[in-house]
Parts: structure tokens; C-alpha cells; sequence
């Protein structure tokens, strides 16, 4: 195991296609001494490496995946950032290298099937087997089969089966029993081996052409940030490149400019197009001292932004990281494909073994079952030589018991899924947490930032009889703009709201907790509550006293406004609720959750926001602390089910806690990092929408699983029996594969034409 002084080594691995292929790798470097946590992540055909101080180095791992079969590309080091073109790069000339391979072994093989048929069934053709041995040479031991060739024999010699051996074993006998026929007369099994291995890298390529469309989301994020900056040098703007930038710049964003990193306005104004990001399609205002996102799109004012994050530490960074932990993470479900894939080639080899010997020594007790299957089989022959019976029995068995959909089914699925998720602004970290997710029934949600906005806002106005709700508002802002309390400020802003300008104010005084007074005009003018004014003799307070205790019911914050001893009215505040707040609470409703909210505000104020918006149950006045046994109390009465959302950092040990915990975006860096499900753009409603996305990825995960597991147990009995010819077989191992990314596919096809939740069409 890895020491505390742990870095991480990664390594680009082209052909480790699928979970399968993974296993392996992982199973081979776990073998090491020094090595600690493997990471694979399919969709990038990399493994991430936690590595000792007395562990290998990049070569000594290197060496030990090429060992189990598998070419390294690169090797990268902890200190290396992340290069977009340089991983496109590698997976293009994967792609590249799988179509020229595919191309060198289509062409000689589609000329021996154009031999074969005039052969087979009108007019021999002389020297035929030397023709089609000299085509399909190329084919099955140089630029087509070598690749698998090798990564069979170095799977084989470390004592690990991966998938190429099945293909390396349907090919090189065929081939070789095909050379028979020189010296005695046989059926050739040459085209068959040709066919086979082209079919197989037909598959390979199709794969990566397909499997490069379920990670378009991460490659489209990775190559839209800006690749250069202006910024302000001695004076002057400069133009640099975005990897040269450090905390603290000063950058120039012109009108049609992406922001180059993170930031913080600190002049002017504009409108960001925040989609990449959010998935929200309507620009967001920002002005001085608002946070910017880099590779956000400034749509009209000059914005002079300080750089406040840079390089791997970027929201941008932070979300490729996210999705690639959730593509490259592994779900519960999958220990069943694991467990059977592990033993799966072994066994394969047994029964092809089997198969073999059965037809050699009972041909005559299975030959009925030939003689069924002719009757609506067309390349089914009872009458063929029972060495020819038993070699195409063995060799379909090989072909078509490939496990490659079995080891595609989970990571395609979540390839999708969390590509998906980043567009629509829902990162789900990991496989786990969708497979979770699906079995919640209770859902938490903390109040302050999640429910609410999390800031006061006016919410009311009562004037005393006799006086103008305008007159009120005017006498409470400003003396209230002398102020910085937090419930001030909110005064003088919904005033505003409304149109009141708050005017001078003279003699302003503050009495700490309880109030504030100031002279407006000739008017002495007193805020506060109940207990200062009383105190200060005003009168008229019996005449407000219903209003105020039905918006103290309310939750609401209630100051009374005197001017001259007289009480003039009351304003209130309140953190009021989020515009999406009912709609999300509806929507975990109709999915059968129940919602509990948790909070450290009083009983009153909680019950007030709950009632509004239809949540199930309260505990109010929890602290930081207790939210943690509160979310242990409800999993010991609802069993492990439990959801939390949270915003703050006081939310981070809850959110830890629970089954499933789901960050608001706009929330603390601390609560992102401990959750499962992280909502970009800060809206409850993501809730609903990422709880239908893990379900619909989940479900193609299983879909995928049955599919693919019940085609191998369905398909090798029937060619073990003979009813399967092997060129019929590889062409359904393919279709098969095919069929299980397709599957997964669809589910991107389902949302192409729906928007993000809470998002107006």
C-alpha cells in the first residue's frame, strides 16, 4: 500500500476499451509493490495511479500494462496539468491507427470472399488455397492481427485472460489447420480466420467511433476555454497565453470575449452567457465585485476581471474532474459483471475445449441436432466431416462468447449520463451515487441558500392609519442607509425596488441590536423594536400589534418606524424563497419522496417557509454539528435512503453523511467537494432533474447488463452445439457490442430535446 506521501502517475492506455479490459489493467498494477489507489477512467482510456515514495516509477508501470497486453501512449506525472490537445490528439490517432488497420485487413479479405463464392459453388479456381493464404497472411499475423496477437500472448504469459485471447484462438487455428490442405485434402478454414479477425477490427473501430461520441461532453469542455488573455503589464494591455496566468491579474474582457479564467469583477458591466456552465440559455448580468467563470462568454460591456483561480484550480478544471471521476467510477451493479467476466475467458476456452472433444467422440448423438437445424439454418451441413464439425463448433464458440458488450454496458452508460449532466449544469461524481440515488425516499434540504436565497429581502410594509405606505418606506430607508446591518441594507434596496429614494438623514445614532434613529427633515425619526420604543414612549403601537404578530406567524423580521413619538408603521424582512423552490419541492413529491427540511433558525421562521412550500417535516434549531445525527436518525427510521442538499460549509459533514449528498453550485467550495451530485446553476429544481437522469442512466446500465450477459449464456450453447458458424458468430459478437453502446446512446437522444429544468422555453 501507498505511503502518505502519495503521488499520482497516469498513464494513457488506447486499448483498454471496456470494464474488462480495465479489470486487468488494474488487477496487474495492484500486483506492484508502492502502488496505492488505481483510478480507470474508459472514456479517456486512462488509469490514474496513486504511487509511494518507494513505489515504481512511470516506465516500471508502463512496463507492467504492456505486460498484461495493453500499449501505454503517455505517461504523465502528478505536476503535469491536463493537456485538452494533446488527449484529443492521442485519441484521434488511436482512432486513425483502428481505421488503417481495419482498412488493411478489409481489402484482402473482401477479395478472398469474392474467390470463395465462384469456388465454392461453380468452378474451382486453381491454386486456390495458395491465393487466399498469401491474402489473408497480412491479415491475420501482420498490420491486422498483430496488435492482438500480441496483447494475447502477453495477457497469457501474466497469467491473465483478456478478450484478444478469444480472437488471437479463432484466428491462428483456423489459419493453421487451413495450411493442412497442401499436403492433404480438407475444407480450408482460411477465409475463416481472415473474416474473423477482420470483423473483430471492425468492432474495435466502431466502438471507438461510437464510444468518442458518448465522451463529447468532456472533450467539448476541455477545448472551449480561451486560449489566450489580455491583461494590464506596467501599465499597458498585453496579450498572453491563458497557462501564464496567476491570482491576481488584472484581465480585459472586451464585448464577444470568453473570460480566460476565474474571476472577480472590479469594473464595469455586462451580461454573461453562462450555458457551458449552467445550461441556463439567458445571459447573466454581472457588475463589480460579482464572480466570473472562465470560458463564460461576455456578450456586450468592457469588464476588467481580476484573476482569482488559474490552471487546475478552475471551475472549468473542477467540473473535467468531476466528470471524469463519474465515467471512470464504478457501480455497485458492476461487481456482478466483474465477477463473471473474470472467470468468463477461462471458461470459454473450457468449453470450446469441450466442444471440440464432444464432436470427436459422440458426432453421431449430436448430429440430429444438425439435421433440426438445417431445416431453417442455411450454412448449417449435417453431412461435413465430423474434424470439420468439431473444429467450427469449437472456433464459433470462441468468436461469439467475447465479452466485449458485457464489459461496454456500464461504461458507455455513464459516458452519456454524465455528459449529459455537465450540459444540463448536474455533475454527478460517481457511478455509486447513481446507483444510490434511485433507492432514495427521503429527501433533506437545509433552508438557508437551498430553500431560500439565503440574504433578507424587504417583504412588507404596513402603515400606521393615516399615513402613505411611500411616506413609511421613505422614513425607514433613510435612516437606514446610514447603516450596514444586513436588515438595513435590505430596507433601503426593497425601497428602492419600489421606487422610494431614501433621503438625507442627519443625527443618525445606532442603539446596537435593539434599533436606529436619525433626524429626516424636521422629523426625528426612531427604528427598532418593540422593547426601544416602548421604552422611548411612543405611542399608537397597540394599533399595529395584530399586523405585527401575523407577520411574526409569517417568519418574517419586524421593525416599527416612529417619527416624532408616533408610531408610523412597520416594515418586515424576510429570506425569501427561491422562484423554483415549490416547483422542486412538487416535483420530489411526485417522486414519491419525503421531504424533511433541516435548520438552525427557530421553529417559528422554519415552519413558516415549510408550510409555504409543502415540506413534510421539520426539525428546526439543529446546529452545524447535530445535522449529522439528524441525518443518522432518519437513516436508522428509513434505512439507507437518505438524500441530502446543502449550500454552506457547516452543510459539508451532513452532506458526507448521507447516502447522496447534492451541492448547490453557488455554494461553498468545501460543500461541492464532500457531495456525490454537485447543481452548477443553484437551482432546488436540478434536484428533480438529477434524480430522472441517474435513474434513466442506471436503467440503461441494467438494460445493458441483461442484454449482454443473456446474449453470451443464450449464443454459446448454440454454438457449442453446432448450430452457429463462426463467420455468423463474430458478425453477432460485433452487432453486439454495437447494440449495448447504441443503447446507451439513446438515452442522450431522450434529452436532445428537452431543457433544463426551471430554464423557460
Amino acid at each position: 500500500m501507498a505511503d502518505m506521501t502519495d503521488n499520482r502517475i497516469t498513464l494513457t492506455v488506447p486499448g483498454m476499451g471496456s470494464d474488462h479490459c480495465a479489470g486487468i489493467v488494474r488487477t496487474t498494477l495492484e500486483r506492484l509493490e508502492g502502488v496505492g489507489d488505481i483510478h480507470t477512467n474508459i472514456a479517456n482510456h486512462r488509469v490514474s495511479i496513486a504511487v509511494g515514495a518507494k513505489g515504481p516509477d512511470g516506465e516500471a508501470l508502463k512496463r507492467a500494462v504492456e505486460g498484461a497486453g495493453y500499449d501505454v501512449a503517455a505517461v504523465q506525472g502528478e505536476a503535469e496539468e491536463d493537456d485538452a490537445e494533446a488527449d484529443a490528439e492521442i485519441e484521434e490517432g488511436y482512432l486513425r491507427q483502428a481505421r488503417q488497420r481495419l482498412i488493411i485487413a478489409a481489402l484482402p479479405t473482401t477479395l478472398i470472399m469474392l474467390l470463395m463464392m465462384p469456388h465454392m459453388f461453380w468452378q474451382p479456381i486453381p491454386g486456390y488455397l495458395a491465393i487466399i493464404a498469401v491474402l489473408a497472411f497480412p491479415v491475420v499475423f501482420l498490420y491486422g492481427g498483430i496488435a492482438t496477437h500480441r496483447s494475447s500472448w502477453r495477457s497469457l504469459k501474466n497469467g491473465t485472460f483478456n478478450m484478444d485471447v478469444l480472437i488471437s484462438m479463432g484466428s491462428l487455428p483456423p489459419y493453421l489447420i487451413g495450411l493442412v490442405g497442401f499436403v492433404y485434402p480438407m475444407t480450408s478454414f482460411i477465409e475463416m480466420a481472415a473474416t474473423i479477425m477482420t470483423f473483430h477490427l471492425l468492432g474495435r473501430y466502431l466502438e471507438a467511433l461510437a464510444k468518442g461520441r458518448a465522451s463529447q461532453a468532456i472533450r467539448r469542455l476541455l477545448t472551449l476555454g480561451a486560449k489566450t488573455a489580455r491583461v494590464e503589464r506596467d501599465g499597458k494591455e498585453v496579450e498572453v497565453p491563458v497557462k501564464e496566468l496567476a491570482p491576481g491579474d488584472i484581465m480585459i474582457v472586451r464585448p464577444g470575449d470568453k473570460i480566460p479564467t476565474d474571476g472577480e469583477v472590479v469594473e464595469g458591466e455586462s451580461h454573461l452567457d453562462e450555458s457551458i456552465a449552467t445550461g441556463e440559455s439567458i445571459p447573466v448580468y454581472k457588475s463589480t465585485g460579482d464572480s466570473v467563470i472562465g470560458a463564460t462568454i461576455n456578450k456586450e460591456g468592457r469588464l476588467r476581471v481580476k484573476a482569482t483561480r488559474v490552471g487546475g484550480d478552475t471551475f472549468l478544471s473542477q467540473v473535467v474532474r468531476l466528470i471524469d471521476q463519474a465515467q471512470g467510477s464504478r457501480v455497485p451493479i458492476q461487481e456482478f459483471a466483474d465477477r463473471m467476466t473474470g472467470r468468463f475467458v477461462p471458461a470459454v476456452l473450457a468449453i470450446a475445449l469441450a466442444s471440440l472433444v464432444a464432436w470427436a467422440l459422440f458426432p453421431e448423438a449430436l448430429r440430429p441436432i444438425l439435421d433440426w437445424g438445417a431445416t431453417f439454418l442455411p450454412w448449417v451441413n449435417p453431412e461435413a466431416a465430423v474434424p470439420v464439425l468439431a473444429i467450427l463448433a469449437a472456433i464459433a464458440v470462441l468468436v461469439i462468447a467475447c465479452p466485449c458488450a458485457l464489459g461496454l454496458a456500464t461504461p458507455t452508460a455513464l459516458m452519456v449520463g454524465s455528459g449529459i449532466g455537465a450540459e444540463r449544469g448536474i455533475l454527478i461524481r460517481s457511478g455509486e451515487a447513481i446507483q444510490t440515488f434511485k433507492d432514495v425516499k427521503v429527501m433533506v434540504l437545509d433552508k438557508t441558500g437551498t430553500i431560500t436565497r439565503g440574504e433578507p429581502r424587504l417583504t412588507d410594509a404596513v402603515a400606521a392609519e393615516g399615513v402613505e405606505e411611500e411616506r413609511l418606506l421613505t422614513l425607514a430607508a433613510s435612516v437606514e442607509n446610514a447603516s450596514e446591518h444586513p436588515i438595513a441594507r435590505a430596507i433601503v434596496d426593497g425601497a428602492k425596488e419600489r421606487d422610494v429614494k431614501p433621503g438625507e438623514v442627519s443625527e443618525f445614532r445606532s442603539t446596537g441590536a435593539r434599533g436606529v434613529s436619525g433626524k429626516v427633515g424636521e422629523e426625528t425619526v426612531l427604528i427598532g423594536n418593540r422593547r426601544l420604543l416602548e421604552e422611548e414612549g411612543v405611542t399608537g403601537l397597540e394599533a399595529l400589534d395584530e399586523a405585527m404578530q401575523a407577520l411574526e406567524d409569517k417568519g418574517r423580521t419586524v421593525v416599527i418606524v416612529a417619527a416624532d413619538g408616533q408610531a408610523r408603521g412597520l416594515v418586515a424582512v424576510a429570506d425569501t424563497l427561491k422562484e423554483e423552490s415549490r416547483e422542486a419541492i412538487r416535483g420530489m413529491h411526485d417522486l414519491g419522496l419525503h421531504v424533511v427540511m433541516i435548520t438552525g433558525d427557530n421553529e417559528r421562521a422554519a415552519r413558516a417557509v415549510a408550510d409555504e412550500v409543502g415540506i413534510d417535516e421539520v426539525q428546526a434549531g439543529v446546529l452545524p454539528e447535530g445535522k449529522v445525527d439528524a441525518i443518522r436518525a432518519l437513516q436508522a427510521k428509513h434505512g439507507e435512503h437518505v438524500a441530502m442538499v446543502g449550500d454552506g460549509i457547516n452543510d459539508a459533514p451532513a452532506l458526507t453523511q448521507a447516502n447522496v449528498g447534492i451541492a448547490i453550485g453557488a455554494g461553498a467550495d468545501v460543500a461541492i467537494e464532500a457531495a456525490d451530485v454537485t447543481l452548477v446553476r443553484g437551482e432546488l429544481t436540478g434536484v428533480v432533474e438529477a434524480m430522472h437522469l441517474s435513474r434513466a442512466t442506471y436503467g440503461k446500465i441494467v438494460q445493458n447488463l441483461i442484454w449482454a450477459s443473456g446474449y453470451n449464456l443464450a449464443a454459446i450453447p448454440i454454438a457449442a452445439v453446432g448450430l452457429l458458424h463462426p463467420m455468423v458468430g463474430v458478425v453477432a459478437m460485433t452487432a453486439s457490442s454495437l447494440s449495448v453502446i447504441g443503447n446507451s446512446l439513446l438515452l442522450k437522444r431522450r434529452y436532445a430535446h428537452t431543457q433544463p429544468a426551471g430554464e423557460s422555453s
